[in-house]
C-alpha cells in the first residue's frame, strides 16, 4: 500500500513561480551586498595605508633623533674627554707583543735540477744502423753500447791496409839489410822505410774508424732522446742521442731583475725537493750577467752535491736569503692595517686602542719588520684589532 505524504506536494507551475520570485526579491538587494562589500574592503585599505605612514613618520622621527645623539655625542666628546671614555663601549680583545730578534727574509723560487754533463751523442761515420740497444729513459754506465752502425767497408779497408802493410814491411826490412851491407841509396831506404809508417797510421786510423761504427755512452747518465732507428743510414754530425750524466748536477733558476745586486755568489740557501721530501742547505755557485728581456729575469746556479734520488730534470724549491737584520722590531703581518695616511696598528695602553703609524719592512712568512713607530714592548690589539678604533674602551680576555 502506498502512504499518502503529510504535506501535500506542490504543483510545478507554482513551484516554478515561487523561485522566480525569490530570485527577483534577492537581485534587489544585490547592489547593496556589493556595496557592503566594497566599504569593508576600502576600510581595510585605509587602515594599512594608514599604519603604514605612521610607521615611515616613527622611522623619520628615530633618524632625526639617532642624528641628534650623535651630534650631541661628537660635541661632548670634543669638550669632555672623560665622557668620551665612558661614552664609549668597551671591546672584548686578545692581545699580541711585539718583540725584537732576528729577522730574515728570503726570495722563493722554482728550479730546474740540470747536469753539466748534457750532450747530444752524434754518428761520427757513415753506415747504416745495425742494432739500437738504448732507449729513451734508459740509464747505462759508462762505456755501454748504444748503437751499432754497418762497418763492412771500413773492415774491407783495413784488410786492404794490413796486406800493403805487410809488404811494405818485408820490402823494408829487405831494403834495410841492403842499407846496411852498403848496397842501395838512402833515398831507398827512407822510402821503404816511409812507406811502412806511413800504412801503420793507415792502418790506426782505420781501426778508429771501425770503433767509431760502435756508438757508446761517454759517461755515466741517462738516454734521454733516441733520435735514430734501425736501418737508417746515418751520416757524420747527424744526432743519434741526447744524453745527460748522473754527476756534476747543479740547479738553474730564474731570477727577478729587482735582486740585481742583491744575490751574490757563495749566498747561503736553502733547497728542497717536493717529490722527494728532501732538504738541504747549500750556496749559489753562478749568478747570470744577462737579463732575459722576455721575461727580465737572470739566471742563477746553486751547488748540488751527489745524492742518489736527486735526478735531472727534478723540481727544487730555492730559498735564498737576501735581507737579514739582528735587532729588529717584528710583529704579526695581519695586525698591520692601511688607511690615506699610510700603515698603522693598534696598540694598548691603560685600556684604551691607540692607532700608532708605522713604517713598514719587509714581510716574511706570517711576520713584518717594524722599522719606524714601535720599540718592540708595545701590546697589540690581537682578536678584535678590525672592531676597535682609535681611543676605543677595550678589554682583554682572559688567554
Amino acid at each position: 500500500m502506498k502512504t499518502k505524504p503529510l504535506i501535500p506536494s506542490i504543483p510545478k507551475g507554482i513551484h516554478q513561480l515561487i523561485t522566480y520570485k525569490k530570485m527577483k526579491s534577492l537581485a534587489k538587494f544585490l547592489p547593496l551586498i556589493a556595496l557592503a562589500f566594497l566599504a569593508i574592503s576600502c576600510a581595510k585599505e585605509e587602515g594599512v595605508e594608514a599604519k603604514k605612514a605612521e610607521l615611515q613618520a616613527l622611522k623619520l622621527q628615530l633618524n632625526d633623533i639617532n642624528t641628534s645623539i650623535k651630534e650631541l655625542e661628537t660635541e661632548l666628546t670634543a669638550l669632555d674627554p672623560e665622557f668620551a671614555r665612558q661614552n664609549k663601549k668597551s671591546i672584548l680583545i686578545t692581545t699580541a707583543a711585539a718583540r725584537k730578534g732576528r729577522f730574515e727574509h728570503y726570495v722563493e723560487v722554482t728550479g730546474s735540477v740540470l747536469s753539466k754533463k748534457n750532450v747530444s751523442i752524434s754518428a761520427e761515420t757513415v753506415g747504416r744502423i745495425l742494432t739500437v740497444p738504448a732507449m729513451e729513459g734508459m740509464r747505462v754506465e759508462k762505456g755501454a753500447v748504444l748503437a751499432t752502425t754497418d762497418s763492412e767497408v771500413i773492415e774491407r779497408n783495413i784488410d786492404e791496409i794490413e796486406n800493403s802493410l805487410s809488404l811494405a814491411k818485408t820490402l823494408f826490412e829487405k831494403q834495410e839489410r841492403l842499407w846496411n851491407q852498403k848496397i842501395g841509396t838512402e833515398v831507398q831506404y827512407l822510402e821503404a822505410k816511409n812507406r811502412v809508417e806511413g800504412l801503420q797510421r793507415s792502418l790506426a786510423s782505420a781501426k778508429t774508424q771501425l770503433a767509431k761504427a760502435i756508438i757508446k755512452a761517454p759517461f755515466s747518465g741517462t738516454v734521454e732522446t733516441v733520435s735514430v732507428r734501425m736501418g737508417e743510414l746515418v751520416q757524420p754530425g747527424m744526432p743519434m742521442f741526447q744524453f745527460v750524466g748522473d754527476s756534476e748536477l747543479f740547479i738553474e733558476a730564474d731570477i727577478s731583475e729587482s735582486y740585481v745586486g742583491v744575490l751574490n755568489r757563495g749566498d747561503s740557501v736553502d733547497v728542497s725537493f717536493p717529490s722527494i721530501a728532501q732538504e738541504l742547505k747549500t750556496k749559489v755557485s753562478s749568478v747570470g750577467a744577462i737579463i732575459n728581456p722576455n721575461n727580465r729575469t737572470f739566471k742563477v746556479e746553486v751547488f748540488l752535491p751527489k745524492i742518489p734520488m736527486i735526478k735531472p730534470n727534478m723540481i727544487s724549491v730555492l730559498k735564498i736569503q737576501d735581507y737579514e737584520a739582528e735587532e729588529a722590531v717584528i710583529v704579526p703581518s695581519k695586525l698591520v692595517l692601511s688607511d690615506n695616511r699610510g700603515d698603522y696598528v693598534f696598540t694598548v695602553v691603560d685600556g684604551i686602542a691607540k692607532k700608532t703609524y708605522v713604517k713598514r719592512g719587509k714581510t716574511a712568512d706570517l711576520d713584518t719588520e717594524i722599522l719606524e713607530g714601535l720599540t718592540g714592548t708595545e701590546l697589540l690589539v690581537d682578536k678584535g684589532f678590525r672592531e676597535v678604533g682609535d681611543n676605543f674602551s677595550v678589554t682583554v680576555a682572559q688567554q
